[in-house]
């Protein structure tokens, strides 16, 4: 009897250390889980993933926009508590606001301007370009005009030029239709603007003043689309989307081309195009921080997507360490 009774104890006894054990076991808070640091030690894991919050503001270019949403999206769908806003105002629209600290990043398709760059300095904005893509300013034509396939920069000149006294297609060549020219392009604060009136023209900002402006630069593919007897110019990717509306001009015999872009020979409306961040905002809230590192991390991935033409991993990374 005895017997029986030492081994129902030991059994009990045994019943209640496995409860204790099990027991401690659960003693982390309801919803939390620990993880392994590697040197022998555990942390809670939500304090280490650390999830982002708050918001992040772009504005500026028409042109790098696509890249920047792109970007947005995918970073966004990882981080959904974090809201990022992307502003289409032209790269000197988006100057003025992040040269005054509305915004953490700006769009540019052109180098920030002296007067910007001194604007920012007056309110105390310390920032950092950074290259995220190359572009190639397609000039585009109606596809249904059978009559130019190649043009050169001095006929572009004689066209564009301030005063120009080009009216009709044949007033470039004899041989084209005595037609007027529609043309389209890009307003006075795109940096597309700029940096085309400087490579066709000499000096940003000179052009002629009678072409219908916009600093949407898919009302400007909608007039070319739509007018027989138009031309038009902006950014690649523009023309990429929309090749079944457009048809694009060669260059003095260089067709606009991720491979000619990339290389340089769609001269001279091969391009550089940028973001501005101000490092303020990157080195103090974590959300902005992440974002651009994303940014830079995942563009030779994303870039080629939005139609414009990647840098190397090893660039990107040389541009992200100019924040570090």
């Amino acid at each position: 009897m005895r017997k029986v009774l030492s081994s129902k104890l030991i059994a009990l006894f045994l019943v209640l250390l496995l409860s204790v054990s099990i027991f401690a076991g659960c003693g982390t808070d309801e919803g939390e889980e620990t993880q392994d640091t590697g040197d022998g030690e555990t942390t809670d894991k939500e304090e280490t993933n650390g999830d982002l919050s708050g918001s992040v503001e772009a504005d500026g270019s028409s042109t790098v926009y696509p890249i920047t949403m792109a970007i947005a999206e995918e970073f966004q769908a990882e981080n959904p508590e974090v809201q990022v806003t992307v502003g289409v105002s032209g790269t000197g629209g988006g100057m003025k606001r992040f040269t005054t600290g509305e915004t953490h990043i700006s769009n540019a398709s052109r180098n920030m301007k002296d007067e910007e760059a001194a604007k920012a300095e007056e309110n105390g904005i310390e920032f950092e370009q950074l290259t995220v893509a190359l572009d190639g300013i397609s000039v585009v034509v109606n596809p249904n005009n059978d009559w130019v396939d190649d043009i050169s920069v001095k006929e572009l000149n004689k066209i564009w030029e301030p005063d120009s006294d080009v009216k009709l297609w044949s007033d470039v060549r004899s041989e084209w239709p005595e037609e007027e020219i529609k043309l389209y392009g890009p307003g006075t604060d795109s940096g597309t603007f700029d940096y085309f009136t400087e490579a066709i023209n000499g000096e940003g900002g000179a052009v002629r003043t009678d072409f219908t402006a916009s600093e949407d630069d898919n009302v400007l593919v909608q007039g070319v689309a739509g007018d027989e007897y138009a031309m038009g110019y902006f950014g690649f990717a523009y023309y990429e989307e929309n090749q079944d509306k457009l048809k694009a001009l060669k260059i003095d015999g260089v067709e606009p081309t991720p491979e000619n872009i990339g290389s340089g020979e769609y001269t001279p409306l091969a391009r550089p195009i940028f973001i501005y961040v101000n490092t303020e905002h990157y080195n103090n809230e974590s959300q902005v921080q992440a974002f651009v590192e994303y940014y830079m991390n995942n563009g030779p991935d994303i870039v080629p997507t939005t139609g414009y033409v990647a840098l190397s991993p090893e660039r990107y990374k040389e541009e992200l360490d100019k924040l570090k």
